[in-house]
């Protein structure tokens, strides 16, 4: 008897020890995707900032070394090469699903929201809002698989346009070109909605660098009122257009506002009036503690939910009567989409779009 209670609690003790180890791993695990989310979510962030600067001044370097041929040899290149951007750049399956676009998209969480079926036989301009600091949502939905767009969208390709400074800079343009993105000019979306076929999706961030001036956490504000580019674009090659609309993006950083009339707003506008960009003065967390600052984003969800498309007729020569029309229906379905879906995602029902 004396021998079954010793083995008894010798196999009690074991069993026990398991499955301390068991938890100790598990703890563990989560520890370590928690800090591969924030690693993956960080090498986006700085080389959204700096990759393409930081290999400009890299390369200019290597001019002054024993290995200028390299620099010589990809400048060649880069001068026969220089027009691809334009044309649609060169996508890459196997880097849209790397998996560390996966920890990307867990870190915040970010979903993607399907709404309505898109045929393959038209092409479509999705106006993506908000843009938030730097559009963390738009790039993980259409610029990579981790929220599986293609498997819902079959037969769809999606480009998301940004500013097209980023593509003269060497290293930066083969990266963002991988993940499917392309120059927000007119050449470009010309090119991709009349000599590529259909099934092209352009995402079109439309408040630019005007709306991340705006970007806070707690405001759902969008600059649309007079931005009509995009609507002349769609009449002029018959491209549906799709709202779309993230909850969430405007959470994950904080920024100081300055105010109209300020010398920080002013800096502001002329650097958005000649160089195409606005700079921001924000904030996220440390890499290693939330109650540092830091440029790791704060994991707040991001839901993006795409809209019934609007179906736009191909007009060569569109009016401005036409663009109106169809700039106030695109509006209308964009705030009827988000009072469709603001109480689902953390907001009140009284919570009301801002229209700037």
């Amino acid at each position: 008897w004396e021998r079954k209670k010793q083995a008894h609690s010798t196999g009690s003790s074991i069993l026990s020890a398991l499955q301390d180890l068991f938890s100790i791993t598990w703890l563990n695990r989560s520890k370590v995707e928690k800090q591969l989310q924030m690693i993956s979510v960080l090498q986006w962030v700085l080389s959204f900032l700096v990759l393409g600067v930081a290999c400009s001044a890299i390369l200019m370097y290597t001019f002054c070394t024993d290995c200028w041929l390299i620099a010589v040899l990809y400048f060649t290149w880069l001068a026969f090469d220089w027009n691809t951007p334009q044309k649609g750049g060169r996508r890459s399956q196997w880097v849209r699903n790397w998996a560390v676009w996966r920890y990307f998209r867990d870190y915040f969480p970010i979903q993607l929201v399907k709404t309505h079926n898109l045929v393959t036989t038209r092409n479509y301009i999705f106006g993506y809002h908000p843009h938030g600091i730097m559009g963390l949502g738009a790039f993980c939905n259409f610029s990579t698989e981790a929220t599986e767009v293609s498997k819902k969208f079959p037969g769809i390709r999606p480009y998301l346009a940004t500013l097209a400074g980023n593509f003269r800079m060497p290293v930066l343009r083969e990266y963002l070109m991988s993940g499917g993105i392309c120059p927000v000019n007119r050449d470009t979306i010309d090119y991709l909605l009349s000599k590529n076929g259909s099934g092209n999706a352009i995402i079109i961030v439309v408040g630019g660098a005007a709306e991340s001036l705006s970007s806070m956490p707690g405001k759902n504000a969008v600059t649309l009122r007079n931005r009509k580019g995009f609507v002349k674009l769609a009449l002029r090659h018959g491209a549906d257009l799709v709202p779309t609309y993230s909850f969430g993006e405007n959470e994950v950083y904080k920024q100081v506002i300055f105010e109209e009339g300020s010398w920080g707003r002013w800096v502001q506008k002329k650097f958005q009036k000649y160089i195409g960009f606005a700079p921001c003065i924000f904030h996220g967390r440390g890499l290693f503690s939330s109650d540092t600052w830091g440029l790791v984003p704060y994991s707040k969800p991001i839901t993006t939910v795409v809209g019934e498309p609007i179906t736009i007729p191909k007009l060569e020569h569109p009016t401005q009567q036409d663009i109106d029309l169809y700039h106030a229906m695109y509006m209308e379905a964009l705030v009827k989409l988000f009072d469709k879906h603001k109480t689902k995602f953390g907001l009140p029902e009284t919570e009301v779009l801002e229209v700037n």
